[in-house]
């Protein structure tokens, strides 16, 4: 039987599947370091069960342990999802007015984002920060492409609801 205990083979899937599933997490998560904690635990869990799972499993089995490990956690504790400062800290030459709308604009975006269910926030991040097709996210979360399309109207629809200017 093909499986993953191969150690090419289990390091070519953590080299093309890690960073998605990282995202995955995070956005579910909104915290770096448990994301990062769900994705080392998920692939542990991989290597331990690597003669039951074949290459072609392997992706699928890493998505749903990291989401079980989410779930795992959220029933633990309330999650609030942070997002991570993407802007660099480096002189503006913008007026304070600008900067100052700019960052109301954000504020609005980021409460926007956070009010959204875990699933269409999930959804809509997925697609457009990490540019995943909707039939990826879909495989991810273990639903049809319809249901994707589904959160995903819902998420902007929402989104356009409540800020000026998206």
């Amino acid at each position: 039987m093909n499986n993953v205990c191969e150690e090419q083979q289990y390091s070519s899937i953590f080299s093309t599947h890690s960073k998605t599933v990282f995202n995955f997490i995070y956005y579910k998560f909104g915290n770096e370091e448990k994301a990062h904690d769900a994705v080392q635990e998920a692939f542990v869990k991989l290597w331990e069960n690597c003669s039951k799972v074949t290459p072609d499993k392997a992706k699928s089995y890493l998505f749903t342990v990291a989401n079980n490990l989410y779930l795992n956690v959220l029933k633990a504790e309330k999650v609030k999802l942070k997002y991570a400062d993407r802007h660099t800290h480096t002189t503006t030459y913008e007026s304070p007015e600008f900067v100052l709308e700019e960052k109301q604009f954000e504020d609005k975006l980021n409460n926007a984002l956070n009010s959204l269910p875990e699933n269409q926030r999930t959804t809509f991040l997925l697609n457009r920060i990490d540019g995943k097709k909707y039939a990826e996210i879909a495989e991810m979360e273990g639903v049809s492409v319809k249901a994707i399309e589904k959160r995903m109207h819902l998420a902007l629809k929402y989104l356009r609801e409540h800020i000026d200017g998206i």
